[in-house]
């Protein structure tokens, strides 16, 4: 009766993988991500002491030394935190895709500005409209893109200020 209650081998086995996995992601991270996630001290050092091997048969072994350590940790908060930090990023990434599509549409059709503005009100259209057909005149005549990045930045920051909003309400 007692052996069905006990996780089998292989069992185990996946989940001591894949909490040297999770140690294997807190290497990954920088000191201050590394301090956020609140570690016990001795797996604290040893992921700072992993970083500063550079032979290969040693850094496995403290990687799995690390994995060893992960299992007297409660490894939930530290998916959790590691999730909202890949949630920001996915979310950064899908920003800058909105900001580059805005950008190719003002370059291809001034139009766009007035439905920029409609989705947000408030912004300097004239700004916009100058800036975008700087960036066309640039792109033609093969000069430095200064006003294409400029125009990347402009629109960056209002679909930023424009999710901010959105969070506050």
């Amino acid at each position: 009766m007692q052996d069905e209650d006990k996780p089998s081998k292989t069992q185990r086995k996946r989940e001591m993988h894949e909490l040297q996995e999770l140690g294997a992601r807190l290497v990954e991270l920088n000191s201050e991500q590394l301090a956020e996630v609140g570690l016990p001290e001795d797996l604290h050092d040893a992921i700072e002491q992993v970083r500063r091997i550079t032979k290969h048969e040693a850094r496995r072994r403290q990687m799995q030394y690390i994995g060893k350590l992960m299992r007297s940790v409660d490894p939930g908060p530290i998916r959790e935190k590691l999730k909202v930090w890949d949630g920001v990023s996915a979310e950064h990434t899908a920003q800058q895709h909105r900001v580059e599509r805005w950008r190719d549409r003002l370059l291809e059709d001034e139009g766009s500005v007035d439905e920029l503005v409609r989705a947000h009100p408030g912004i300097d259209a004239r700004r916009l409209r100058a800036l975008a057909r700087k960036a066309r005149e640039e792109r033609t005549a093969g000069a430095p893109l200064r006003a294409y990045r400029e125009l990347f930045r402009a629109l960056r920051e209002i679909v930023v200020q424009s999710a901010h909003e959105d969070d506050a309400a």
